[in-house]
């Protein structure tokens, strides 16, 4: 695939279309951090920018969907958004937070899983980790280890390394991101599922979806599933890339952006 690209200037007319000519059955969703927010050194340090939080309730009140897919868990994505009137779909899916209600739904097939992946990196030497540059994060059901500016990057990296092949020795799911290491339970969410289930029953039949990082692909896949099975009529999937992103987001888009301003621009061609 060789995907269009756009710069501040706007995307391509032609993805777009189906989505202008009706946005009342149609979807908006996007990644937080890098795709929204810059990424910043540590989690608690990004925010969206004010014209990216106007943009989304602009889309908002048009749109019969708006929704952020966010690593973060559920709550906190809305926090950092600043909007109560969207969709969050958090923990990479395995969260589901509708608009304006107060506590999400968690994925039914967690069941006692949930506690699984803490209960592995409490198995671990704390001390060790952070000698060697991780930085751990506790999101429930999905642990994470950070080594965004470690004194050593590439020994850190080695070292989460060595904690991802224990966790899928225990049963447990590694996922790799931009200078992060997740640990969740194997079968459970994703982004993926995320998807599915924000569009369930919406009689939406277009959607665009916004990413960075490997956690995206799997919605670009489910995507274009619910397009072939005929469950959407239109799908766009939109490469949001940088220097330290993986190559295969760009790859697999049908759109590419450069970073957060990139998307941005997207969103107010979806405006009209």
């Amino acid at each position: 695939m060789s995907p269009a690209s756009a710069g501040e200037g706007g995307a391509p007319g032609a993805l777009l279309a189906p989505l202008l000519a009706d946005p009342s059955r149609s979807a908006v969703l996007t990644d937080v951090d890098g795709v929204l927010a810059p990424i910043a050194e540590r989690p608690e340090q990004a925010a969206v920018p004010d014209e990216a939080r106007a943009a989304l309730a602009e889309l908002s009140g048009r749109y019969g969907l708006v929704g952020c897919v966010s690593g973060r868990r559920a709550a906190e994505a809305r926090e950092l958004v600043g909007l109560d009137g969207i969709a969050y779909a958090g923990n990479h899916g395995l969260e589901l937070l509708a608009p304006g209600a107060a506590e999400p739904r968690l994925d039914a097939g967690l069941g006692e899983a949930e506690g699984a992946a803490r209960a592995f990196l409490d198995g671990l030497d704390g001390e060790a980790l952070d000698a060697a540059g991780l930085r751990r994060e506790d999101k429930a059901a999905i642990q994470a280890l950070h080594w965004r500016g470690a004194a050593d990057e590439a020994a850190a990296e080695a070292r989460a390394r060595e904690v991802a092949g224990a966790a899928a020795g225990s049963g447990l799911e590694p996922r790799w991101g931009r200078k992060v290491l997740e640990l969740r339970p194997a079968g459970a969410g994703g982004k993926d599922a995320a998807v599915t289930a924000l569009l369930d029953g919406g009689g939406l039949r277009a959607a665009i979806y916004a990413g960075d990082d490997r956690t995206d692909l799997d919605a670009f896949r489910r995507l274009r599933e619910l397009r072939a099975a005929g469950s959407l009529d239109a799908a766009v999937c939109v490469g949001v890339v940088s220097t330290e992103g993986p190559p295969q987001i760009a790859e697999q888009a049908d759109l590419t952006v450069e970073g957060p301003p990139g998307w941005l621009a997207v969103l107010h061609a979806l405006a009209g």
